[in-house]
Parts: C-alpha cells; structure tokens; sequence
C-alpha cells in the first residue's frame, strides 16, 4: 500500500548547470521509494526497495531527463513530489497499522488468507510490465531505469518495479513521469483492513477513488490533480489491488509545466492503470 503525498511547497529552482532529474540533491534522506540517492536499501515490512535514481510512484522516485539550464527547476520539483511520497510509501503498512485504531481484526479476521497460484518473481519489471502506459511513454534507460527488487521472508514476500518515463513524441521537459509497481504476498496476516484503511486515508486527503471493478477481489482506482500552482501541474494515479493474500499496486506521477503540456486525462490514466493493474495479477498467476 501507498499513503498518499503531502502538497508541497514550491522548490527553487537550481542554477545553470544545476542538478536536473532524480532524487533531490539538496537535502538527505511518496506512492515511488526510499532513501536518498546513491543508496540502496532492503524495505522493512511494506516498504518498497530502492534504487539511485529510479522512478516510483507519488509514489514514483527520480525520473530521467535532461540535467541543468532552465528546464532544471521543474525536474527538480518532479523529483521533490515522488521523492517525499516515497518517504511515506515505504512506511505505508507500518504506519497504518500503528495509527489506524482497529483496522487490524482479532480471530478468523486476521487470518492469513489464501495465495492461491500467485507466486514470486526476481523480475517484476517484466512480470508487471505496464504494457498499456507504455504505449504513451517509453522507458528512459539512460539513468538506472527500469530497475526491480524482490524480497522473500517467511511472513511476506514483496517484488517492485520503478520506470522513468518520457512521453512518446514528447518535446516538452515536464513530459516525463515515473511509474511504481508492488507486489506483496501476505502469509502472516489478512490485508484486506489495510486496503480499506488505505482508501479511507486517501478519500480524507482529497483524492478522488472509485472502484476499479473486475480485478482480484478488491479494487479501487485513486487520483489527485493538483493545479493550485501558476507554474506547475502535479498529476497522481494509483490503482490499489487485494486477492486473498496478494496486494498489489501501480502508481503514476508527473509535474506538468502549466500551459507547456498537457498530461493524460482522469479517465485515460484509470483506463490505462486498470488494464496494465489487471495484466500484472494474471501474470503472477502464470
């Protein structure tokens, strides 16, 4: 699960010849993930891996572009909405958990429930290949995009997947994007009240959900389009999943430069998320 970005303030914009993409490069340390750049880290119980430099969902982590000169003040601010909503990605289960009072049953209702035929992959980057976002972006491959991770444990097994994108045909610098991939599979516990406690922190902070029908046994589709800014237009689409034990998310991020492009509708990204969401899960059924 992710938990849904903080708004943000306005970053400056660096100098000339400043760093452009990626992860910020001013301070250390939301659905991409992880720590700063240049690390990498094994995630905790719900917290994705990272990778320097990978995209991840407002989830999303770095996206890849070009570096410096004027197009580095929105790069940096791309990087600065998927970098914070990694931070609190990572810590998505944990802190739900923690902070949301009966959201985790006694008895039968925190049972584990069944895996069914889902199972693991060391390749989740192909397993959950986004195929029909893809058909309006390409991967950028020139920073450490795509990159994967998978984690196996007695109690949960995870895989995750991060994509820097730029818009097919695109010219524009705030046409890139990131796109995050997970999959957990729950042997321990029943995820299914943290899928509802998830959807309820998002409805609390603005989002938009609907249900996402026809995919595992639980779905929903979220989505926040903030154009508060004069400058920037930050998009973010996630669709949540949950199959007995299997959870699985994909979530999309970009910061669109207002009147210099203009990114995919509502109904585009929940059509184009829903299908790729539902693709993944027959995948890791295979």
């Amino acid at each position: 699960m992710t938990t849904p970005p903080p708004q943000q303030p306005q970053p400056p914009s660096p100098a000339p010849g400043g760093p452009g993409y990626g992860f910020p490069q001013q301070a250390p340390g939301a659905p991409g993930f992880g720590p700063p750049a240049g690390l990498t880290a094994s995630p905790g119980p719900g917290g994705p891996a990272v990778v320097p430099g990978a995209g991840a969902g407002a989830g999303g982590g770095g996206r890849g572009g070009p570096a410096g000169g004027a197009s580095g003040g929105n790069l940096r601010r791309n990087a600065v909405w998927a970098f914070v909503g990694a931070l609190l990605a990572s810590a998505g289960w944990t802190t739900a958990v923690l902070v949301i009072p009966g959201m985790v049953g006694s008895g039968g209702d925190s049972a584990p429930r069944s895996l069914g035929s889902y199972h693991v992959s060391d390749d989740f980057c192909a397993v959950g290949k986004p195929a029909r976002l893809l058909e309006k972006y390409t991967v950028n491959t020139s920073s450490t995009s795509p990159s994967h991770h998978t984690d196996r444990n007695p109690a949960l097994d995870s895989m995750n997947c991060s994509m820097s994108l730029k818009r097919t045909g695109g010219t524009s610098d705030s046409e890139y994007a990131s796109v995050y991939l997970r999959a957990d599979l729950h042997k321990a516990v029943n995820p299914a009240p943290e899928l509802s406690a998830n959807k309820e922190t998002y409805r609390s902070r603005g989002y938009q959900i609907s249900a996402a029908p026809g995919i595992g046994e639980d779905a929903y589709f979220v989505y926040k389009d903030d154009g508060s800014s004069d400058k920037y237009r930050d998009i973010y689409a996630e669709v949540d999943v949950r199959d007995g034990g299997m959870t699985f998310y994909v979530t999309y991020s970009a910061s669109y430069t207002q009147g210099k492009a203009t990114p995919p509708s509502m109904d585009e990204l929940r059509s184009m998320l829903q299908a790729d969401a539902d693709n993944a899960v027959r995948a890791m059924r295979r």
